[in-house]
């Protein structure tokens, strides 16, 4: 990773960490971050570098996940800090921590589409089997202090008709579908923190993502704003593959990094907060602000397999609860969010 990539997440983790002090808390602590080789994995790490190397925080980091070499070969300069340590571990299988962690951020199992429907057993095992085996394992933790499990924004279910989704919302859900396993099993997942706060009086809070967008955001992922920015920068035209009414909301990754260690450190256990954009935006909207980023000249393509849809997809999150408990703010605005991913993405050649 050239210094270009460097200097543009360090600059992004700086503009979005509006409060460094807050995390005085976390000075000398150990978090443990299931499924710590993903996206928000190195987001974290990103954060975590930043608040050691600028606050002197000794935070030590322990990232859990199946496959640490990948990790090793794409972001060796988190790789190689000695206070970041990796743990092969599948956490389906997983029996113990180590004792010396702290604070947990679950965000274990993969959010792609594509994985629930082809193992949608393996999903349901991956967020049941291991959240129990991280909760139960936590129960076993003499200096525990929180745990940060990571829902879904699916838990709502579908929503026809809410402008904006509060965390009481509840729409409905189709348990009978093998394309709602994800959902599903993140209920199940959340199900089971509620009970194990309540028998076991583990410290839990839970968030709820949308959609965010940046760097390390694989663009081959099956999500309308990471294939837009890629036929964007492979010269187009850009496709929208559906209805260009949809509307969505993309919260930017430094945000996102910084809003989970801010709900790690200060949020009330036993709460859940959505974490995301409260902007919407359609596909279509999308796409042209896309068009704009990279070159006005790229086509823009519409090829819906129906003309007219009976609903419009909206999911864009309620964040009052979250800005006022965490005291957050989005920093980074759609248009900038775009254009650092798109730069991101360039300079490191994929």
């Amino acid at each position: 990773m050239n210094d270009a990539i460097r200097h543009l997440i360090i600059e992004d983790c700086r503009k979005s960490c509006t409060d460094a002090n807050i995390f005085d808390d976390l000075k000398g602590q150990t978090i443990l971050v299931t499924g710590g080789t993903g996206f928000i994995g190195k987001w974290i790490a990103e954060m975590v570098t930043f608040l050691n190397v600028t606050q002197k925080l000794e935070i030590n980091l322990y990232l859990l996940a199946r496959d640490i070499q990948k990790f090793k070969d794409e972001v060796p300069h988190l790789a190689e800090k000695q206070y970041i340590k990796l743990i092969s571990q599948d956490i389906r299988n997983l029996h113990d921590l180590p004792e010396e962690v702290n604070y947990i951020i679950h965000a274990a199992g993969s959010p792609d589409n594509r994985d629930h429907v082809s193992q949608p057993l393996r999903t349901l095992e991956t967020f049941y089997k291991g959240t129990f085996n991280v909760l139960d394992s936590a129960t076993r933790l003499p200096g525990l202090k929180k745990i940060l499990h990571i829902s879904s924004h699916t838990v709502y279910g579908k929503n026809n008709d809410e402008t904006f989704i509060k965390e009481s919302f509840l729409g409905t859900l189709e348990p009978n579908t093998v394309n709602h396993v994800y959902g599903e099993s993140k209920i199940i997942a959340e199900t089971l923190c509620s009970v194990y706060k309540n028998q076991f009086r583990l410290p839990i809070i839970i968030l709820r993502p949308f959609a965010f967008i940046g760097p390390y955001h694989a663009l081959e992922k099956p999500w309308a704003i990471n294939n837009f920015i890629r036929d964007g920068i492979l010269g187009g035209p850009i496709r929208i593959l559906g209805n260009g009414s949809t509307i969505r909301s993309y919260l930017y990754a430094s945000d996102m990094a910084y809003w989970i260690l801010k709900a790690l450190t200060i949020g009330q256990v036993g709460e859940s907060y959505n974490i995301g954009s409260k902007f919407p935006v359609s596909l279509d909207e999308l796409a042209k602000k896309i068009q704009q980023s990279i070159s006005p000249s790229i086509e823009i393509l519409s090829r819906s397999s129906k003309e007219n849809y009976a609903n419009i997809s909206r999911f864009v999150p309620d964040i009052s609860k979250t800005v006022k408990a965490l005291a957050v703010e989005e920093t980074h605005t759609l248009e900038d969010s775009i254009s650092r991913t798109v730069v991101w993405n360039q300079l490191n050649k994929k």
